[in-house]
């Protein structure tokens, strides 16, 4: 990953808004239409970031149908079959905090009874379509200006607890086999000199669920991190940037579990970067645990200092604001301004409308600016 001591880069966590004629694709679609679909669609939002002032860009995810469920289509040893929901699931205790609030929000309906559930080894059948994105953001970033770029994908703890096992002897073994088969992923996209960026929001969503079912979080947590490592194994560490969230709806979130508990934990991940939240009002206030929290050298902080999940565009100068709290903190050079979260984590779930998008980017790259002038390198 490149830093820079001249000023504050700025990125965002990857997904965008999908574009009709993306949208428009499916099965049905013929494969030529959807290849020319799908470049011509990915070079234009690689364009338009870079025509922003956006330094790390990404494809925007179009060539996956969510953050997490698209793995489904590059794994095999999976069947689809509807089972028994969870009494804390996904949104954990705020689901019964807020039972108004929930009934037929566009969060909770997303969230169905069908999942898939593993009845055979688990090997990964997706190259075909992992190189396609690499070949299609590679193309892309021909002819733009920008300082680097990256690709998002599912980290394997992010699918074992939404996907059940019945065929491996132990969870231990189901997610040995999970690290393993997205391996391959995320090396075909650090063997083409790109970033892989791993999506984690299942670490933080699940602290209900395991303090009721009396687990040790922290262990459990630790765990987790030994898994994603083993599927990052002999990938250079500053190709990798890890994004760990609370969610991306419109919500109380008054169930999150606190930074503090688990940010030593998550700086054991073999990543450079580290994207997480800092934007919406549950979490901005976090920027503290830095004052306590030491950046180990090498690693870079990415904090949300736009939100995904409301309309307003957020005035420059309280972006530089956000932005000098860390730098004064960790090193100007040691951050990279972006969004809390996904503009689209999926293409059917869109936070904004693309022109908010893009006024919240350009309000970004401005911020960077503001604060890299207010700020020192150190």
């Amino acid at each position: 990953m490149k830093r820079s001591t001249d000023r504050i880069l700025t990125t965002h966590a990857g997904s965008m808004i999908r574009p009709p004629e993306v949208l428009a694709l499916g099965p049905d679609v013929d494969q030529a239409v959807q290849t020319e679909t799908l470049r011509k669609a990915v070079a234009e939002v690689v364009r338009k970031q870079a025509e922003l002032g956006v330094d790390v860009v990404s494809d925007g995810e179009f060539g996956k149908e969510s953050w997490f469920t698209y793995v489904m289509q590059r794994l095999d040893g999976y069947e689809v079959r509807r089972v028994q929901k969870p009494e804390i699931g996904f949104l954990g205790r705020d689901e019964s905090r807020y039972p108004d609030f929930f009934k037929g929000a566009e969060i909770a309906a997303g969230l169905g009874t069908q999942r898939h559930v593993c009845v055979a080894p688990i090997r990964y059948v997706g190259k075909a379509y992992m190189q396609r994105d690499v070949d299609n953001f590679l193309r892309a970033l021909r002819g733009v200006s920008v300082q680097d770029a990256f690709l998002p994908v599912v980290s394997p703890t992010s699918i074992s607890v939404d996907h059940t096992n019945e065929y491996y002897a132990s969870h231990d073994e189901y997610l040995a086999a999970l690290a393993d088969a997205l391996h391959e992923e995320y090396a075909t996209i650090t063997n083409a000199g790109l970033i892989v960026q791993l999506d984690d929001a299942i670490l933080t969503h699940f602290y209900d669920r395991m303090i009721a079912e009396g687990v040790d979080y922290r262990q459990w947590v630790g765990h987790a991190v030994e898994v994603i490592n083993h599927a990052l194994r002999g990938i250079p560490e500053e190709q990798v940037r890890y994004h760990v969230c609370w969610g991306s709806w419109p919500g109380p979130h008054t169930s999150d579990v606190p930074l503090r508990e688990l940010v030593d934990l998550i700086l054991k991940i073999n990543a450079q970067g580290f994207s997480i939240e800092g934007a919406n009002p549950r979490h901005e206030w976090e920027w503290t645990v830095w004052q306590d929290v030491k950046l180990p050298s090498g690693k870079i902080l990415i904090p949300g200092v736009i939100s995904h999940a409301i309309s307003h565009v957020e005035h420059p100068e309280l972006i530089a604001q956000r932005l000098r709290r860390f730098s004064d903190l960790v090193g100007r050079e040691n951050v990279i301004a972006s969004s809390d979260c996904g503009f689209a984590q999926g293409a059917g779930i869109q936070r904004q409308t693309p022109t908010i998008v893009w006024a919240k980017l350009a309000a970004l790259a401005e911020g960077a600016r503001l604060a890299s002038r207010q700020t020192t390198s150190v």
